[in-house]
C-alpha cells in the first residue's frame, strides 16, 4: 500500500453531530434576548424564502476600508404576511426547569387554525391567569401564520411560540392581551436597518459519501482498491471505530440558526416605488404580493420554506442606522 504524501482530514464541525435529518419543516428556537425596555414587545415574526437579488448600497459601516463607496451584496427576498396572535401562554421556572401554568386563546380563531390544536380555553381562564402571574417568569404568545397568505398552495398553518420581553410580567401579559385575535405585520416588530437571526432547516440532499459530505481527499487511482473511501477507519485494536471519523450519511435538511442579517429593505408590493418581482416571478415560488423583506446575505433552506426571524441575541448595536439603498438589481 502506498503512502499519501499530502493529508488531507475531514472538513466540518463535530459540534453538528450527529447530522440528522430535522424532525419538522419548522426550526425551532430555543434561547431568546432580553430586552432593556419598560415597553414589552413580541421578538419574533417568520417569512417564506422567495429568490435572491442583487443590493447596491453605500458602506455605512465606520472604520472599514470600504466606509461610504459603493457595493454590490447579495440579498434574499422573503414574503412576510402578518401573523395571527391566537393566544398567550405563561412559564413559571424551578430547578427541573420551565413550566407551561396557563394558556389563554383568543375567542374568534379560524376554523383552519383551530382544527389544528387543542384549545383549553375554560371559563374564567384569564382570571385565572391573571392571579397566577406572582409565580410567571416568563410570557410567551402563540401565533400562526397561513403559507396560503404568502401565495403557496399548502393549506395548513404553522403555530409557534414566540417570546415577549421588556418592561415586567405584568406588562408583557396585558401587552399580548390586548392583541388576542389580531394579526401583527413584520413593520409593527422589526425596522429597517435592525438586525435579526434567522432559524430555518437547511436545503436537504439525501445521504452522501465521505467525500461530498466531509470533504476528504480521494485516493491515488492506482494505489487503493477504492478512492472515494476513507484512507483508514481506526486502528485494528481497540476494534472500534471512533464518532471522528467521517462517515457516510445524511446530508442536508439540518435544522440551523444564522445570526445577525440586517434588514436592507422594508415594504409592500402595493406600492409603486418600489419592484421587487422579476417578469415572471421568482423561480419555484412565483410572484411576491404583500408585505416583504430583503435582508443582506444568504439564508439557509430552499424556496418557499418557512424562515423564522428572531430579534438579534449577539452584538446587539447600540442604534438602528437605516441602509442608504441605490438599486435593487433583480
Amino acid at each position: 500500500m502506498g503512502a499519501r504524501k499530502n493529508h488531507q482530514p475531514r472538513r466540518g464541525s463535530l459540534a453538528y453531530s450527529p447530522r440528522g435529518r430535522a424532525k419538522s419543516m419548522e426550526a425551532r428556537i430555543r434561547a431568546w434576548p432580553k430586552i432593556d425596555s419598560e415597553e414589552p414587545r413580541i421578538l419574533a415574526h417568520c417569512g417564506f424564502k422567495a429568490g435572491c437579488v442583487q443590493i447596491v448600497t453605500i458602506d455605512d459601516r465606520d472604520k472599514t476600508p470600504n466606509a461610504g463607496k459603493q457595493l454590490v451584496s447579495l440579498g434574499t427576498v422573503l414574503v412576510t404576511p402578518p401573523v395571527l396572535i391566537l393566544g398567550v401562554r405563561g412559564y413559571s421556572k424551578d430547578h427541573n426547569g420551565m413550566h407551561a401554568e396557563f394558556d389563554v386563546y383568543a375567542e374568534d380563531i379560524p376554523k383552519f387554525i383551530a382544527k389544528e390544536i387543542t384549545l383549553k380555553n375554560k371559563e374564567g381562564a384569564l382570571e385565572n391567569a391573571e392571579k397566577r402571574l406572582g409565580k410567571i417568569k416568563e410570557i410567551f404568545a402563540i401565533v400562526a401564520v397561513s403559507p396560503s397568505a404568502a401565495g403557496l398552495e399548502q393549506k395548513k398553518p404553522y403555530i409557534f411560540e414566540a417570546s415577549v420581553s421588556g418592561g415586567d410580567i405584568q406588562k408583557q401579559f396585558t401587552h399580548v392581551k390586548e392583541l388576542l385575535g389580531k394579526e401583527i405585520k413584520i413593520d409593527q416588530i422589526f425596522e429597517t436597518g435592525a438586525t435579526v437571526d434567522v432559524a430555518a432547516i437547511t436545503k436537504g440532499k439525501g445521504w452522501q459519501g465521505v467525500i461530498q459530505r466531509w470533504g476528504v481527499k480521494k485516493k491515488q487511482h492506482k494505489s487503493r482498491k477504492t478512492v472515494r473511501e476513507v484512507g483508514s477507519l481506526g486502528p485494528i485494536s481497540p476494534q472500534s471505530v471512533m464518532y471522528t471519523v467521517p462517515r457516510a450519511g445524511q446530508m442536508g435538511f439540518h435544522q440551523r440558526i444564522e445570526y445577525d442579517k440586517r434588514i436592507m429593505i422594508m415594504g409592500n408590493t402595493d406600492d409603486e416605488q418600489i419592484k421587487i418581482n422579476p417578469d415572471g416571478g421568482y423561480k419555484h415560488f412565483g410572484l411576491v404580493k404583500g408585505d416583504f423583506i430583503i435582508l443582506k446575505g444568504s439564508v439557509p433552506g430552499t424556496y418557499r420554506r418557512l424562515i423564522k426571524l428572531r430579534s438579534q441575541i449577539r452584538n446587539a448595536p447600540t442604534k438602528v442606522i437605516k441602509p442608504n439603498i441605490l438599486e435593487v438589481v433583480i
